[in-house]
Order: C-alpha cells, then sequence, then structure tokens
C-alpha cells in the first residue's frame, strides 16, 4: 500500500479524521449540494440511508478549529467489480463483508481545496479499506479528475456503464489486495 502514501502531520493536526456520525448526515448532505452539479448531487434521503447502512465506509475530515465538517468520502462494500448507477440510490446494495468498495463521493468544501485534503481523505481511506482486507476501490469521475486520481494510485479503465446524473464518466480503480 505503499502508493497510498503516507499520513499528511499538518493536515491530521488540522483535521480530525473518522466515520461519520447520525447526525452530521445532513451536513454531508449539503456539502454534496455545493460540490457537485444538481444533477449529480446524492440527495439528503440518499446520504442519510448511506450513512445508517455504512457508517464505517464515510471518512469525515473535522476542522478542528470549528468542529464542522471540511469534506468526506463515502462508497458502500459489495462483491461487484464494475460501477453501475444503483449504487448511488440504493443503500440497500450494501453488503458489509463485500470484498471490493464502490466509491460515491469525495467531497471538500471550496474554502478547504487547494490544501492537499482530498488527497489525505483518499489516502487515509485506501489504507484503512486494504487494512479491512478489501481488494478494489471503483470510482467514476468526470474527464478532467482523471489525471488527479492517477495521482492517488488509480487506473483508469475507460468508459463507465454509469450515466449518472446524465453524464459521461470514467471508470476508475485502484486494486488494494490481491
Amino acid at each position: 500500500m505503499e502508493k497510498c502514501g503516507f499520513a499528511d502531520k499538518r493536515l491530521n493536526e488540522r483535521f480530525a479524521f473518522r466515520s461519520i456520525r447520525p447526525e452530521e448526515a445532513a451536513a454531508a448532505a449539503e456539502i454534496e449540494r455545493i460540490c457537485f452539479a444538481p444533477e449529480e448531487a446524492c440527495t439528503e434521503k440518499m446520504i442519510r440511508e448511506r450513512a445508517a447502512a455504512a457508517p464505517e465506509l464515510f471518512l469525515v475530515a473535522v476542522d478542528k478549529e470549528n468542529g464542522r465538517l471540511a469534506g468526506f468520502l463515502n462508497g458502500i462494500a459489495t462483491d461487484e467489480r464494475s460501477f453501475r448507477d444503483e449504487f448511488f440510490s440504493d443503500a440497500g446494495l450494501h453488503r458489509p463483508e463485500g470484498k471490493n468498495i464502490m466509491l460515491l463521493g469525495l467531497d471538500v468544501l471550496p474554502q478547504y481545496r487547494g490544501r492537499g485534503l482530498a488527497r489525505e481523505l483518499m489516502s487515509q481511506y485506501l489504507r484503512r479499506e486494504a487494512e479491512r482486507g478489501r481488494k478494489w476501490v471503483v470510482l467514476t469521475c468526470a474527464d478532467s479528475k482523471v489525471k488527479m486520481y492517477k495521482k492517488m494510485g488509480f487506473h483508469d479503465r475507460g468508459a463507465s456503464a454509469s450515466t449518472w446524473g446524465g453524464g459521461r464518466w470514467h471508470e476508475m480503480v485502484c486494486v488494494l489486495n490481491m
């Protein structure tokens, strides 16, 4: 897992990284609304259902100065290996013992961008899921984000079957364990 990198001491002094708490679902949904176009953002209901079904698959960054969520990453576990739109909307597809993670969002508020917070969230998430024995982490992204995710250790598998929000997406995978 050396490709996941080491923890950034500066960011870990400023932010607390942990699983989501039930009372934070509304704040996470608001961050999602800010970070994604309306047709792409998951609703508060979706975020609440996901947080209830798989809180351990959220990783939030809490600003220690003000106690607010600065960003988060979330997914669901499955044995499937390709992304499909239903993962966004159906928290019932979560299988706690699933060997793969479908990553549903990486959200960082605009005022916290450009500091490496997204990279630190991803690094900690990948390391944590590798330690849990997960095999793959799969996500979809726009053309403009492919380079960023490649720097985080993902490989571009080409066009995704997902058309969430009416978009065309790349399917990216990070192999954690063989």
